[in-house]
């Protein structure tokens, strides 16, 4: 495992830490967010889905289960949802975080939040939601993946980024590699409701997961220098704390 950091505009603000493996990348992952739990035991967290973090997930419940890390003081808030769903699909992500990490642990229910993907009004939801991160004092640990198309949460690639939480039309691309979870394609929804890149960039510290090589154009831009809205994910080089960890050896 090996580790490097980006000088911008003379501030280090993002370390690499290059992994073996998903396996490394996942424990390494995970022994950083468990570090920090530990440190600070009423933290408010920033959680992502997808295939990524499924591996940092297990890892967290294992060091749970041997007692070297409590979650019942922890807030959650998750990035985003499919719009519309009902909690209860098994694709929903509310269900995934759910299978994944929530039943596992000793959260306790009123501390986890997650967009509502059933809701009748959409613009209320994702208004409360920014609200409901405020009164908790905001996020102190964004965990983030990152799309093939350098989305982040399901902010993506556009002529403009929306700053606060919203629904989003979700792009061809997002559409064909998400869809492969569903059961038939025409099931997966087509919006979502997503935290905006303020609500991200706003987080005190970010670890940034990034596996598999087909998304080694997207680190690589990360630490280009160079930030555009067609990448949502270089925005991350604007903020003062990031560590991305990865198994792309490059």
């Amino acid at each position: 495992m090996t580790s490097n950091i980006l000088m911008l505009n003379g501030v280090m603000n993002m370390k690499k830490i290059v992994c073996k493996d998903y396996d490394e990348m996942s424990l390494t992952a995970a022994r950083e967010i468990a570090q920090f739990i530990i440190n600070k035991p009423d933290c408010v967290l920033g959680l992502p889905t997808g295939c990524t973090p499924i591996g940092t997930y297990r890892m967290l419940v294992d060091m749970y289960s041997q007692g070297q890390v409590d979650f019942s003081g922890v807030k959650t808030f998750n990035l985003d949802e499919y719009y519309p769903i009902d909690k209860n699909n098994k694709n929903s992500y509310y269900y995934f975080m759910q299978e994944n990490l929530f039943k596992h642990v000793n959260i306790k229910p009123e501390n986890i939040h997650i967009p509502d993907g059933s809701t009748s009004d959409c613009k209320a939801e994702c208004e409360n939601y920014d609200k409901m991160i405020e009164e908790s004092g905001g996020i102190d640990l964004q965990v983030l993946g990152v799309g093939r198309n350098g989305h982040i949460g399901f902010n993506e690639p556009d002529k403009e980024l929306i700053c606060k939480t919203h629904m989003v039309e979700l792009t061809p691309d997002t559409i064909e590699v998400n869809s492969k979870l569903f059961d038939d394609e025409t099931q997966m929804p087509r919006h979502a409701l997503t935290m905006g890149m303020e609500s991200i960039m706003k987080a005190r510290k970010i670890i940034l997961l990034i596996s598999g090589e087909s998304k080694a154009d997207i680190l690589d831009a990360i630490f280009s220098g160079k930030i555009t809205t067609q990448i949502p994910a270089t925005f991350l080089q604007l903020h003062p704390d990031v560590t991305v960890i990865t198994d792309i050896d490059k």
